[in-house]
Protein backbone atom coordinates (compact mmCIF):
# COMPACT_ATOMS: atom_id res chain seq x y z
CA UNK A 1 0.00 0.00 0.00
CA UNK A 2 1.28 3.29 -0.75
CA UNK A 3 1.83 5.85 1.64
CA UNK A 4 -1.46 7.73 3.13
CA UNK A 5 0.17 10.60 5.22
CA UNK A 6 -1.85 14.07 5.01
CA UNK A 7 -5.70 13.83 4.26
CA UNK A 8 -7.75 12.30 1.71
CA UNK A 9 -6.93 13.16 -2.08
CA UNK A 10 -9.57 13.66 -4.69
CA UNK A 11 -12.85 13.02 -2.35
CA UNK A 12 -13.79 15.78 -1.44
CA UNK A 13 -17.23 15.93 -3.25
CA UNK A 14 -18.07 12.55 -1.83
CA UNK A 15 -21.21 11.91 0.62
CA UNK A 16 -19.28 10.91 3.32
CA UNK A 17 -16.58 13.83 2.93
CA UNK A 18 -19.25 15.83 3.88
CA UNK A 19 -19.30 14.72 7.77
CA UNK A 20 -15.82 16.43 7.80
CA UNK A 21 -12.32 15.04 8.92
CA UNK A 22 -10.08 13.25 11.84
CA UNK A 23 -6.83 12.78 12.69
CA UNK A 24 -5.50 9.50 13.63
CA UNK A 25 -2.06 10.08 14.51
CA UNK A 26 -0.01 12.65 14.07
CA UNK A 27 -0.26 11.43 10.21
CA UNK A 28 -3.68 10.09 8.91
CA UNK A 29 -6.78 11.86 7.76
CA UNK A 30 -10.09 10.40 7.42
CA UNK A 31 -13.40 11.40 7.10
CA UNK A 32 -15.20 10.94 10.28
CA UNK A 33 -18.08 8.62 8.36
CA UNK A 34 -16.44 4.96 7.98
CA UNK A 35 -17.41 1.71 8.15
CA UNK A 36 -18.11 -0.98 10.01
CA UNK A 37 -17.34 -4.57 8.56
CA UNK A 38 -18.56 -6.93 11.59
CA UNK A 39 -22.10 -7.46 9.64
CA UNK A 40 -20.62 -8.79 6.52
CA UNK A 41 -20.28 -12.20 7.86
CA UNK A 42 -22.82 -15.16 8.73
CA UNK A 43 -25.41 -15.23 11.87
CA UNK A 44 -23.54 -14.56 14.88
CA UNK A 45 -20.71 -13.24 13.39
CA UNK A 46 -19.76 -16.35 12.32
CA UNK A 47 -18.88 -18.08 8.92
CA UNK A 48 -19.78 -16.69 5.57
CA UNK A 49 -22.07 -14.34 4.87
CA UNK A 50 -25.54 -15.12 3.07
CA UNK A 51 -24.84 -13.31 0.22
CA UNK A 52 -21.36 -13.26 -0.95
CA UNK A 53 -21.47 -10.79 -3.44
CA UNK A 54 -23.46 -7.92 -2.00
CA UNK A 55 -21.16 -7.74 0.76
CA UNK A 56 -18.56 -7.12 -1.93
CA UNK A 57 -20.71 -4.48 -3.27
CA UNK A 58 -21.50 -3.36 -0.01
CA UNK A 59 -17.56 -2.59 0.67
CA UNK A 60 -17.14 -1.18 -2.79
CA UNK A 61 -19.83 1.10 -2.83
CA UNK A 62 -18.41 2.37 0.62
CA UNK A 63 -15.43 3.89 -1.26
CA UNK A 64 -17.41 5.24 -4.02
CA UNK A 65 -19.34 6.95 -1.18
CA UNK A 66 -15.65 8.59 0.01
CA UNK A 67 -15.51 6.14 3.12
CA UNK A 68 -11.54 5.91 4.11
CA UNK A 69 -12.07 4.23 6.78
CA UNK A 70 -12.70 0.64 7.65
CA UNK A 71 -12.59 -1.10 10.75
CA UNK A 72 -12.70 -5.30 11.34
CA UNK A 73 -11.31 -7.40 13.38
CA UNK A 74 -9.64 -11.32 13.10
CA UNK A 75 -12.69 -12.19 15.04
CA UNK A 76 -15.46 -11.27 13.09
CA UNK A 77 -16.19 -14.58 11.04
CA UNK A 78 -13.38 -15.58 12.21
CA UNK A 79 -11.53 -14.19 9.17
CA UNK A 80 -14.31 -13.72 7.24
CA UNK A 81 -14.71 -9.89 7.23
CA UNK A 82 -10.57 -9.29 6.48
CA UNK A 83 -10.82 -11.58 3.46
CA UNK A 84 -14.01 -10.18 2.48
CA UNK A 85 -12.42 -6.61 2.57
CA UNK A 86 -9.08 -7.77 0.71
CA UNK A 87 -11.44 -9.88 -1.80
CA UNK A 88 -12.90 -6.11 -2.67
CA UNK A 89 -10.77 -3.75 -2.27
CA UNK A 90 -7.28 -4.96 -3.00
CA UNK A 91 -5.26 -3.40 -4.56
CA UNK A 92 -6.62 -0.56 -1.92
CA UNK A 93 -7.09 3.43 -2.65
CA UNK A 94 -4.36 5.21 -1.14
CA UNK A 95 -6.40 7.10 1.09
CA UNK A 96 -7.75 4.09 2.45
CA UNK A 97 -6.96 3.34 5.90
CA UNK A 98 -7.96 -0.72 7.38
CA UNK A 99 -8.27 -0.44 10.85
CA UNK A 100 -8.05 -4.39 12.88
CA UNK A 101 -8.45 -5.77 15.99
CA UNK A 102 -6.90 -8.48 17.84
CA UNK A 103 -7.56 -9.99 21.57
CA UNK A 104 -10.55 -12.39 20.70
CA UNK A 105 -11.14 -16.01 20.01
CA UNK A 106 -14.34 -17.18 18.87
CA UNK A 107 -15.71 -20.92 19.96
CA UNK A 108 -18.65 -20.58 18.25
CA UNK A 109 -21.99 -17.78 16.91
CA UNK A 110 -22.15 -15.06 19.06
CA UNK A 111 -19.23 -16.79 21.52
CA UNK A 112 -16.49 -14.24 22.44
CA UNK A 113 -13.76 -15.05 24.61
CA UNK A 114 -10.76 -13.09 25.21
CA UNK A 115 -7.13 -13.89 24.95
CA UNK A 116 -4.30 -10.73 25.20
CA UNK A 117 -1.48 -13.24 25.66
CA UNK A 118 1.20 -11.57 24.02
CA UNK A 119 2.12 -15.21 21.64
CA UNK A 120 -1.82 -14.86 20.46
CA UNK A 121 -1.78 -10.88 19.37
CA UNK A 122 1.52 -11.83 17.63
CA UNK A 123 -0.14 -14.63 15.70
CA UNK A 124 -3.29 -12.46 15.79
CA UNK A 125 -1.91 -9.61 14.36
CA UNK A 126 0.38 -11.86 11.40
CA UNK A 127 -2.95 -13.29 10.26
CA UNK A 128 -4.39 -10.12 10.11
CA UNK A 129 -1.85 -8.64 7.73
CA UNK A 130 -1.74 -12.02 5.63
CA UNK A 131 -5.60 -11.67 5.43
CA UNK A 132 -5.18 -8.28 4.43
CA UNK A 133 -2.50 -8.34 2.28
CA UNK A 134 -0.77 -5.62 3.64
CA UNK A 135 2.93 -4.78 4.96
CA UNK A 136 1.40 -2.28 8.34
CA UNK A 137 -1.87 -2.02 9.93
CA UNK A 138 -2.31 1.58 9.95
CA UNK A 139 -4.61 1.07 13.05
CA UNK A 140 -4.35 -2.22 15.40
CA UNK A 141 -6.66 -2.27 18.35
CA UNK A 142 -6.75 -4.39 21.66
CA UNK A 143 -10.47 -5.79 21.32
CA UNK A 144 -10.10 -6.24 24.99
CA UNK A 145 -7.71 -5.89 28.00
CA UNK A 146 -7.57 -9.61 28.70
CA UNK A 147 -7.79 -9.48 32.55
CA UNK A 148 -6.17 -13.20 32.37
CA UNK A 149 -3.23 -11.75 31.26
CA UNK A 150 -0.98 -9.16 33.03
CA UNK A 151 -1.92 -5.87 31.60
CA UNK A 152 1.73 -4.57 30.98
CA UNK A 153 2.12 -7.72 28.81
CA UNK A 154 -0.66 -6.82 26.77
CA UNK A 155 0.53 -3.19 26.22
CA UNK A 156 4.08 -4.45 25.79
CA UNK A 157 3.36 -6.58 23.11
CA UNK A 158 1.46 -3.84 21.11
CA UNK A 159 4.61 -1.36 21.48
CA UNK A 160 7.06 -4.40 20.14
CA UNK A 161 4.27 -4.37 17.60
CA UNK A 162 5.14 -0.56 16.58
CA UNK A 163 8.67 -1.15 16.91
CA UNK A 164 9.15 -3.86 14.37
CA UNK A 165 6.94 -1.73 12.04
CA UNK A 166 4.21 -3.95 11.38
CA UNK A 167 1.62 -1.41 13.49
CA UNK A 168 1.88 2.41 12.75
CA UNK A 169 -0.67 3.41 15.72
CA UNK A 170 -2.39 1.48 18.59
CA UNK A 171 -5.78 1.80 19.34
CA UNK A 172 -7.61 0.45 22.49
CA UNK A 173 -11.58 -1.13 22.96
CA UNK A 174 -13.91 -0.54 26.00
CA UNK A 175 -11.51 1.07 28.20
CA UNK A 176 -11.67 3.59 30.89
CA UNK A 177 -9.64 6.78 31.04
CA UNK A 178 -7.50 5.25 34.15
CA UNK A 179 -6.58 1.98 31.60
CA UNK A 180 -6.25 4.80 28.67
CA UNK A 181 -3.41 6.99 30.96
CA UNK A 182 -2.13 3.52 32.00
CA UNK A 183 -1.51 2.20 28.45
CA UNK A 184 -0.02 5.61 27.66
CA UNK A 185 2.71 5.13 29.41
CA UNK A 186 3.72 2.02 27.56
CA UNK A 187 2.66 2.89 24.26
CA UNK A 188 1.23 6.03 22.62
CA UNK A 189 -2.58 5.64 22.00
CA UNK A 190 -4.72 6.94 18.71
CA UNK A 191 -7.96 5.88 19.39
CA UNK A 192 -10.76 4.63 21.83
CA UNK A 193 -13.70 2.26 20.82
CA UNK A 194 -16.10 2.02 23.13
CA UNK A 195 -19.95 1.14 23.26
CA UNK A 196 -21.86 4.84 22.63
CA UNK A 197 -24.81 5.84 21.12
CA UNK A 198 -27.59 8.28 21.52
CA UNK A 199 -29.22 6.73 23.86
CA UNK A 200 -26.09 4.69 25.31
CA UNK A 201 -23.66 7.37 26.96
CA UNK A 202 -21.90 5.60 29.47
CA UNK A 203 -18.30 6.69 28.31
CA UNK A 204 -19.13 10.33 28.10
CA UNK A 205 -15.81 10.81 30.13
CA UNK A 206 -13.83 9.15 27.40
CA UNK A 207 -15.69 11.08 24.67
CA UNK A 208 -14.67 14.12 26.47
CA UNK A 209 -10.79 12.76 27.12
CA UNK A 210 -10.61 11.73 23.74
CA UNK A 211 -11.74 15.50 22.48
CA UNK A 212 -9.40 17.23 25.01
CA UNK A 213 -6.19 14.81 23.93
CA UNK A 214 -7.26 14.83 20.23
CA UNK A 215 -7.45 11.33 19.60
CA UNK A 216 -10.33 9.33 18.06
CA UNK A 217 -13.46 8.11 19.68
CA UNK A 218 -14.77 5.01 17.82
CA UNK A 219 -18.56 4.31 18.84
CA UNK A 220 -19.64 0.86 18.10
CA UNK A 221 -23.42 0.18 18.63
CA UNK A 222 -23.74 3.07 17.16
CA UNK A 223 -27.12 2.29 15.84
CA UNK A 224 -28.22 -0.04 18.58
CA UNK A 225 -27.86 -3.05 16.26
CA UNK A 226 -30.87 -0.77 14.22
CA UNK A 227 -33.33 -0.85 17.06
CA UNK A 228 -32.90 2.36 19.36
CA UNK A 229 -35.59 1.22 21.22
CA UNK A 230 -33.62 -1.62 22.67
CA UNK A 231 -30.80 0.10 22.94
CA UNK A 232 -33.21 2.49 25.00
CA UNK A 233 -35.37 0.29 27.07
CA UNK A 234 -37.91 2.75 26.72
CA UNK A 235 -40.30 3.76 23.69
CA UNK A 236 -40.29 7.94 25.41
CA UNK A 237 -36.31 7.92 24.31
CA UNK A 238 -37.50 6.46 21.14
CA UNK A 239 -39.87 8.60 20.25
CA UNK A 240 -37.93 11.71 20.46
CA UNK A 241 -35.56 10.55 17.96
CA UNK A 242 -38.69 9.71 16.07
CA UNK A 243 -39.78 13.64 16.30
CA UNK A 244 -36.77 14.48 15.17
CA UNK A 245 -36.34 12.66 12.61
CA UNK A 246 -40.25 13.34 10.98
CA UNK A 247 -38.95 17.23 11.47
CA UNK A 248 -36.14 16.85 9.51
CA UNK A 249 -37.29 14.52 6.99
CA UNK A 250 -34.56 11.65 7.50
CA UNK A 251 -35.00 8.70 9.01
CA UNK A 252 -34.17 7.61 12.72
CA UNK A 253 -30.66 6.03 12.19
CA UNK A 254 -29.77 8.83 10.20
CA UNK A 255 -30.42 11.17 13.41
CA UNK A 256 -28.93 8.65 15.07
CA UNK A 257 -25.87 8.85 13.81
CA UNK A 258 -25.57 13.33 13.09
CA UNK A 259 -26.12 13.22 16.80
CA UNK A 260 -22.93 11.40 17.34
CA UNK A 261 -21.12 13.54 14.63
CA UNK A 262 -22.30 16.59 16.42
CA UNK A 263 -21.46 14.96 19.76
CA UNK A 264 -17.67 15.73 19.56
CA UNK A 265 -15.43 16.68 16.82
CA UNK A 266 -13.68 13.82 18.36
CA UNK A 267 -16.12 11.29 16.87
CA UNK A 268 -15.56 8.52 13.99
CA UNK A 269 -18.24 6.97 13.28
CA UNK A 270 -18.56 3.19 11.78
CA UNK A 271 -21.82 2.28 11.08
CA UNK A 272 -21.94 -1.18 9.85
CA UNK A 273 -24.92 -3.21 7.31
CA UNK A 274 -24.59 -5.91 4.65
CA UNK A 275 -26.77 -4.05 2.31
CA UNK A 276 -25.90 -1.39 -0.09
CA UNK A 277 -29.26 0.44 0.40
CA UNK A 278 -29.03 0.38 4.20
CA UNK A 279 -25.09 1.81 3.92
CA UNK A 280 -25.84 4.80 1.68
CA UNK A 281 -28.69 5.77 3.74
CA UNK A 282 -26.43 5.51 6.85
CA UNK A 283 -23.94 7.48 4.20
CA UNK A 284 -26.53 10.03 3.84
CA UNK A 285 -26.46 11.49 7.26
CA UNK A 286 -23.13 12.88 7.17
CA UNK A 287 -25.74 15.77 4.94
CA UNK A 288 -27.78 16.37 8.13
CA UNK A 289 -26.88 18.91 10.40
CA UNK A 290 -29.10 18.93 13.04
CA UNK A 291 -30.44 22.50 14.39
CA UNK A 292 -29.67 23.54 18.23
CA UNK A 293 -33.69 22.58 18.51
CA UNK A 294 -32.82 18.94 17.36
CA UNK A 295 -30.03 18.30 19.57
CA UNK A 296 -31.60 20.24 22.94
CA UNK A 297 -34.68 17.36 22.08
CA UNK A 298 -31.97 14.35 21.76
CA UNK A 299 -29.85 15.41 24.57
CA UNK A 300 -32.83 14.88 26.69
CA UNK A 301 -32.08 10.83 26.63
CA UNK A 302 -30.25 9.41 29.26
Amino acid sequence: MSPKDGSAHGTSDTPAAHAGTIAIGADLTVHRMGYGAMRITGPGIMGPPADHDEAIRVLRRAVDLGVNFIDTADSYGPYISEELIAEALHPYPSDLVIATKGGFERPGPNKWTTNGRPEHLRKALDGSLRRLRLDRIDLYQLHRVDDKVPADEQFGALAEFVREGKVRHVGLSEVDVAMIERVKRIVPIASVQNRYNVVDREWDEVVEYCNRNRMAFIPWYPLGAGSLEKAAGERAAEERVERVAKRRNATTLQVALAWLLARSDAMLVIPGTSKVAHLEENVGAADLILTDEDKRELDQLD
